[in-house]
């Protein structure tokens, strides 16, 4: 039989088989607002809404991949990151996975939470249920240097929590029942996406702000299991399975109105000020 008329008799989808794909996106740094030129770690909806829409147009796409390695950072930009990416999943149909690398917690694990399943390795960091805001104080050396503090605003409330003014007790009652607010959206988010997963009468352990390795973590249901994205996605779609790695990149909007261009000097500060940020959030998982 000639191969046109085979063709005709079979389809064509017959002779083509088709490699499964999985679009992979990197979730890598302190999640933060902004997206300047030296601040291109940082995760933010803004640098990532076109990675995200990207992920979920791929060819072929049979599921996203998240490869979260993150200690947290923004609460607003870890919620809208981690809707945006439910939202399209949803309306795709496409299931969403996520792999801890060496740190899933606070916004990080925030993040993980938007996927179906959550895996981790067994030295994976994970969890970190909570809230937390941290600055410095400089009255006692402005004392010592003779530098007096002069505010001027309208609105008795406009210069709450001043670094370089006295504490004041009702401003600290004030910023703790926010950090409470915040903290009862991040344990309902738990609940919702992690449902009967989670270890009955765990609440206490679960919220407690505390951190876990891989194991202890999938014990106490946070993670689906151990386990890592390329093994994971090879044992469910095949040794075939493609790859699609999705690097991030500055969105339209950004270079549209010349975001990210700022003078050397402006970098060389915001670069110091970012650095000691990350270092900050990095250390207190002893990285």
């Amino acid at each position: 039989m000639k191969i046109s008329n085979l063709l005709k008799k079979t389809p064509l989808k017959r002779f083509m088989k088709s490699v499964p794909v999985v679009a992979v996106i990197p979730l890598h740094g302190v999640i933060a607002s902004g997206g300047g030129k030296l601040r291109g770690e940082n995760l933010n909806l803004l640098g990532l809404a076109q990675v995200i829409n990207d992920a979920f147009e791929v060819k072929g796409v049979k599921a996203v991949a998240l490869s979260i390695n993150s200690p947290g950072g923004s609460p607003v930009q870890s919620s809208l990151i981690a809707k945006r990416i439910r939202q399209l999943a949803d309306e795709k149909e496409i299931p969403v996975y996520a792999f801890a690398e060496d740190v899933m917690a606070s916004g990080g694990y925030w993040l993980g939470l938007c996927a179906d399943e959550i895996y981790a390795d067994e030295n994976s960091i994970v969890g970190s249920i909570g809230v937390i805001s941290a600055g410095f104080g400089f009255t006692g050396l402005m004392e010592k240097l003779g530098v007096d503090r002069r505010t001027y605003s309208a609105g008795e409330n406009k210069a709450k929590l001043d670094p370089f003014s006295p504490e004041k007790e009702s401003d600290v009652e004030w910023l703790k029942k926010l950090q409470i607010e915040i903290h009862e959206n991040f344990k309902n988010f738990v609940k919702t996406r992690r449902g009967d997963r989670l270890k009955k009468r765990k609440d206490k352990e679960l919220f407690s702000g505390d951190v876990w390795t891989g194991p202890r973590a999938a014990e106490l249901g946070l993670i689906d299991g151990i386990s890592d994205l390329r093994s994971f996605m090879r044992d469910k779609y095949g040794d075939k399975v493609k790859f699609h790695l999705l690097a991030g990149r500055r969105s339209w909007i950004q270079k549209t109105l010349g975001l990210g261009t700022q003078s050397i000097a402006a970098d060389a500060v915001e670069a110091v000020i970012d650095a000691s940020k990350n270092e900050a959030a990095w250390s207190r998982y002893g990285l």
